[in-house]
């Protein structure tokens, strides 16, 4: 499988993308139509990205708990503009038992209904507040056009759900868990998204504000990586959450909700990988170090082998995901190749000649190429034996941040600045626009119907500090947003 040459991302990006997904056994396509089944590497792939969310999570003082996935329907009745925004991608259970229900369940597709039923309970007094829970789950949403991890009808994520006494805690809240996301996409997936506030048209059903972390993939498309809501009373009056405040009187509460999904994945591959393969930051990449033993007989073998072996227990020691190629019968150069496919940050070689020098040879995954003449060529380098688990952490370290410092690199080249309307709808083909905009529905709509476009975020940094023009109808605007095509 791994010899099979990938679609190039000039050629054709989006096929790219699905080839990759499959040969790299991230995932495969379910028997249900939309849905996937996530395999054991994209799984753990997904299990580090929910190691590091959870602790940003826990730090900030939230705790984890498990909701129904059933709501009843008339839950979702309860909100007019959730039910409106989420009743064409309902799945709807109306038989269990061999019977019809009594009333139709929804499969989830998100808990605010059933969560802010159960807040209703459980919150009576300010001495309640704020609080503050989160869920990993999975939520089933019928999309019509589906793509691995990007878009399917059923999906991982986690969705957070805070409580408060004050629109003014709510609102913190919300923009504590987008700088949560925003630290996280940065720092552990070296995704450099942007932060901001969606329009009125693009938020989520329900809301009042909705904040979101954007990202630009390698075709310049925006992919929308996290979002966090603040509710506002709406969900509190629709279920009744009441508390008694410190003057005894009785409050609606405000509320908030948050949500990361297996989409990450998607935006990680189409962020750092190439015509090779995925290329993983080593922070959450499921192997850190492959080890490659080379030899061509039982004689090379027996030098080699206790020093692989050494050397894999001093890399676990250290806490580095490590992992011996041992497969028989494959050639080093098959398995150069299968392990770039598949993203591992750094590869280790050792043959007789290492034994014999006491060194390894190191292999950087994010520069490609590879030449056997050139020491050095494609990353290659050769690493003494001593201190080593330092020298692979330290290289891990520095593959981290050149993977950041490249994406940012061609984030910031792929955002335009047009003069004019006609500019603008050039531009947003094959990159985003950074423009002024009056903030109407109307001008919105209009850069969608033209350019298929979309509003992407007012960004929360970067804004300039005079007043402009729309660069749609030439009124005045106070504030820039970034149109771009997106997944």
């Amino acid at each position: 499988m791994a010899e099979e040459k990938l679609s190039t991302r000039a050629e054709n990006f989006s096929e790219w993308y699905n080839e990759l997904v499959l040969k790299a056994e991230l995932a495969d396509y379910s028997p249900v139509r939309g849905c996937m089944v996530v395999r054991p590497y994209g799984w753990t792939l997904w299990e580090n990205i929910q190691q590091a969310l959870d602790k940003r999570f826990k730090d900030t003082g939230h705790v984890n708990a498990a909701f129904p996935l059933f709501i009843p329907m008339s839950f979702f009745e309860k909100e007019k503009e959730h039910v409106e925004g989420f009743a064409p991608e309902l799945a709807v259970v109306t038989h269990g038992g061999g019977e019809k229900l009594e009333e139709p369940l929804v499969v989830r597709p998100t808990s605010e209904t059933i969560i802010g039923y159960m807040y209703s309970k459980w919150i009576k007094s300010w001495r309640d507040l704020p609080v503050l829970i989160n869920q990993w789950g999975n939520v089933v949403r019928w999309e019509l056009r589906t793509k691995l991890f990007l878009r399917t009808t059923e999906f991982y994520w986690q969705e957070g759900h805070t409580a408060h006494a004050t629109e003014q805690e709510a609102r913190e809240e919300t923009l504590r868990m987008l700088d949560v996301y925003a630290d996280f996409a940065i720092n552990e997936a070296a995704v450099p998204v942007l932060k901001g506030i969606k329009s009125e048209t693009e938020k989520f059903a329900g809301a009042v504000m909705s904040t979101t972390i954007e990202a630009i993939m390698q075709d310049a498309r925006a992919l929308q990586s996290g979002t966090s809501h603040y509710l506002g009373q709406n969900f509190a009056k629709a279920f009744n959450i009441q508390f008694t405040d410190q003057n005894n009187e009785l409050q609606y509460c405000h509320t908030t909700s948050w949500g990361l999904s297996t989409r990450m994945i998607g935006a990680i591959i189409m962020t750092h990988g190439d015509d090779q393969g995925l290329i993983l930051p080593p922070r959450l990449a499921p192997i850190q170090v492959v080890m490659i033993p080379i030899f061509k007989n039982d004689a090379e073998k027996a030098a080699v082998q206790p020093v692989v072996n050494r050397i894999w227990q001093e890399l676990k020691a250290a806490g580095i995901r490590v992992k011996v190629d041992e497969r028989e019968g494959l050639t080093p150069g098959f398995k150069y190749n299968d392990w770039e496919m598949r993203g591992v940050p750094l590869r280790m070689e050792i043959g007789p000649k290492d034994v014999e020098k006491n060194s390894v040879a190191l292999a950087r995954r994010d520069k490609p190429g590879r030449d056997p003449q050139k020491p050095g060529a494609g990353g290659k380098s050769f690493v003494s034996q001593e201190n080593l688990a330092a020298s692979v952490s330290g290289m891990l370290v520095t593959i981290q941040a050149a993977l950041l410092e490249r994406a940012t690199a061609m984030r910031d080249s792929h955002i335009r600045d047009p003069k004019n309307y006609e500019e603008l709808k050039q531009v947003v083909q094959n990159d985003w626009a950074f423009s002024y905009w009056c903030e109407s529905k109307a001008c919105e709509a209009k850069v969608k119907e033209d350019t298929k476009a979309s509003t992407r975020c007012i960004p929360l940094e970067g804004q300039p500090d005079h007043a402009g023009t729309c660069i749609v109808c030439g009124k005045p605007a106070t504030r820039k947003v970034y149109f771009a095509k997106s997944y």
